[in-house]
């Protein structure tokens, strides 16, 4: 499980934090020399305009002048800021509660493992899905891909839950799930590339200037802020069924299917 509560790793957060924040300012210097002198600023506009996109979502306050940003729900979604996030029949009386990280290693091995029977037994009406998001390996390894992937997660959504159910199983999947230590979803370019592996997303111009503009980044924080006030999670990812939670790390499909059944209301 990947804790989020150890106050050594808040410690290293920071220092890293601090680290990436100092190379950040001299890239961007960098980059202001080399746009003076050879004009690359529009030979980038004309060729690569995403490109500009991601630049920006890489400055320092860029995360701060999102959470400054009007909220925006994506369509699919309920509650009250729209971060009640149900895969099945949300009136049935059985739910099955994941909380994950999109960075998390130990998410990613659960959802290889048992993911696909866990969403079967929701589609066959056991249960429902209720899925919250934390964005805490962000801080713990620097970077914002949690933050990124969750943002583009919600333009999934928006499309359809079923884009969203398809694309959550693929950014986890064995091929494309990255490092944890590696911040390859802070970007929309690779984002929107993955997505062309979900029928619903490929070439859905609506879905990819969504991730793009980062129109579901206010989202992704009020998401991230519901999933930290979540009582009994300590990290990730952590599984209830109903009020009971069980054991997924380290055990196979049929054991945690086993927990499922045994704590559904009859």
């Amino acid at each position: 499980m990947s804790s989020r509560n150890s106050k050594a790793n808040k410690a290293a957060a920071r220092e890293r934090l601090r680290a990436q924040r100092e190379k950040e300012a001299k890239r961007a210097k960098t980059r202001r020399q080399l746009l003076v002198g050879g004009g690359v600023v529009a030979l980038l506009a004309v060729a690569a305009g995403v490109a500009v996109a991601v630049n920006e979502m890489n400055k320092d306050g860029y995360w701060e002048a999102a959470a400054k940003k009007p909220l925006v729900k994506p369509a699919n979604a309920e509650g009250t800021d729209g971060t009640t996030v149900i895969i099945g029949d949300k009136s049935n009386k059985n739910t099955v509660s994941e909380y994950e990280d999109m960075r998390c290693p130990v998410c990613a091995g659960y959802e290889q493992t048992s993911g696909a029977a866990v969403l079967a037994g929701a589609k066959a009406g056991k249960y429902n899905i209720s899925f919250t998001f934390g964005t805490f390996l962000d801080d713990v390894n620097g970077g914002a891909g949690s933050k990124k992937a969750l943002s583009a997660l919600a333009a999934a959504l928006n499309v359809s839950t079923d884009a969203f159910e398809q694309y959550h199983t693929l950014l986890y999947s064995k091929d494309v799930h990255p490092d944890e230590r590696k911040d390859e979803f802070n970007s929309a370019d690779r984002l929107i590339e993955l997505a062309q592996k979900v029928p619903a997303l490929k070439g859905n111009a609506k879905f990819s200037d969504a991730v793009t503009k980062g129109t579901f980044d206010k989202w992704a924080l009020v998401m991230t802020s519901k999933f930290n006030n979540a009582k009994g999670v300590e990290g990730t990812p952590t599984v209830f069924v109903n009020d009971k939670k069980i054991t997924v790390n380290g055990v196979d499909s049929a054991t945690v299917m086993a927990a499922i059944e045994a704590n559904l209301k009859k």
